[in-house]
């Protein structure tokens, strides 16, 4: 394959070569991409913690809990569905209008998404509309934040410091514990704070106010900054620019293997997250609160874990992390039905350790492999190949880890988490035989 090269290889030029001609540092912009990351991440796991505990029962009234909870994973999914579709058509946008304009627009499509969440009308107030407008408004977050992408990434990616890459590879990927510790927080709060026919009401409402703030103030600060010439500039010199979609689909051998690549960690994002909140939520009659705490104090070990990725990963390598990490993930998959069907200690051991995998694994999870793209095709190639990760490997986890666990039991689950690290495992292999035989 002509043009592949490994991970060590990627920027082709010398660290220093683009200092010296701009002000832009590696520092600064990690900055725009934590901010972007961790806005993202706050409205996606409010969304995702409602799916749960507010959902299926404003939306879903007429249904059983489980069939509620099952309808409400399934409009959880459409956000991953939609969101290539989103990536490809504001490429289009930003082909003919630029890069800030694309982003005003994918800014103004999640607002009005997150905002419409927070007003929409319940189920017993205009009945199945309720439902439409809600599978509508995930869409258009879905579509949203494929359209945001802003390649800042794959420019921190290339402009990283040669032995730091791992390091810098990370610091995009803190996003996910930070959102998740301060929608989580937030929920926990709401929960303690008010009676449960309160939060039902209208208390649950406030983190989507909360989630539209955040990302017009993030998607802002992000255009502030891609908008300054220094930034342009080296956006256009590193060749981060889209291209024609026909173009691109002679790369979909790279897209697959690396949205592929990083399927264990995928896959086991939403099994700690949503899918055990659902489980209790359900079949267990420990505190919801309780429960959401252990849950923090999880995603804080995560936070760590994904900062101790980036040293590994600068010493073992990206790739081999990503695949030691796979087996780790494919042994704690034989221990689910036990911790999870253990009780409280069983299922905070769980979460405890789930949360220290997901973190060393998810650290280096973002364009593992995205180096076997030509630069020509890097920046919508990263895009996509994240958008697939998504869809491929946590779109549907909740909604299918909580009909296999509740229909034919927790080992399922294991099952399907084994299957993620296969496939990541397999997945690596396949990108080094590919690298040897070229």
């Amino acid at each position: 394959m002509s043009g592949t090269g490994t991970y060590n290889n990627e920027n082709t030029a010398t660290p220093g070569h683009h200092d010296s001609n701009s002000v832009v540092s590696p520092g600064e912009i990690a900055i725009g991409v934590v901010i972007g990351r961790a806005s993202e991440y706050f409205d996606f796991f409010v969304y995702a913690i409602a799916s749960v505990l507010v959902f299926p029962k404003v939306f879903f009234p007429f249904a059983d809990p489980l069939t509620g909870t099952l309808y409400s994973f399934l409009i959880f999914s459409f956000a991953f569905i939609a969101r290539p579709v989103g990536t490809l058509a504001l490429m289009k946008v930003q082909q003919k209008f630029g890069r800030e304009t694309k982003l005003t627009v994918a800014l103004f499509m999640l607002g009005i998404s997150t905002a419409g969440i927070a007003f929409l009308p319940t189920y017993a107030s205009i009945g199945v509309a309720a439902i439409v407008i809600l599978s509508i408004l995930r869409v258009g977050q879905g579509l949203a934040l494929g359209g945001s992408w802003d390649g800042l990434p794959s420019l921190l990616a290339l402009n990283a410091p040669e032995k730091k890459r791992g390091w810098y590879a990370m610091l995009g990927q803190l996003g996910a514990p930070l959102g998740f510790i301060i929608a989580a927080g937030l929920f926990a709060y709401l929960l303690s704070a008010l009676s449960e026919k309160d939060f039902l009401a209208w208390g649950w409402r406030y983190p989507f106010y909360v989630a539209f703030a955040i990302n017009v103030v993030a998607l802002f600060a992000r255009l502030r900054l891609i908008a300054t010439n220094e930034y342009s500039r080296l956006l256009e010199e590193r060749e981060l620019q889209p291209v024609k979609v026909r173009e691109m689909a002679t790369q979909s051998r790279n897209i697959l293997v690396g949205a592929l690549a990083a399927l264990a960690s995928y896959a086991l994002f939403h099994v700690v997250t949503v899918f055990p909140l659902s489980w209790i939520a359900l079949h267990s009659e420990r505190s919801i609160s309780e429960f959401i705490v252990i849950q923090i104090v999880g995603a804080a070990l995560a936070a760590v874990a994904i900062v101790l990725s980036g040293v590994i990963a600068d010493k073992f390598g990206r790739r081999n992390t990503l695949g030691g990490l796979a087996m780790l993930i494919a042994l704690f998959s034989f221990f689910v039905p036990s911790m999870i069907g253990g009780g409280d200690d069983g299922q905070t051991i769980f979460i405890l350790i789930g949360f220290v995998l997901l973190g060393l694994s998810y650290g280096q999870a973002a364009g593992a492999v995205t180096a076997n793209f030509k630069p020509r095709y890097r920046y919508m190639g990263a895009a996509l190949t994240a958008d697939l990760a998504w869809l491929v490997g946590a779109g549907f986890a909740p909604l299918v880890a909580l009909a296999l666990a509740t229909s034919f039991g927790l080992e399922y689950v294991s099952l399907y988490l084994l299957s993620g690290a296969v496939g990541s495992l397999a997945a690596l292999s396949l990108n080094r035989a590919l690298e040897l035989k070229d």
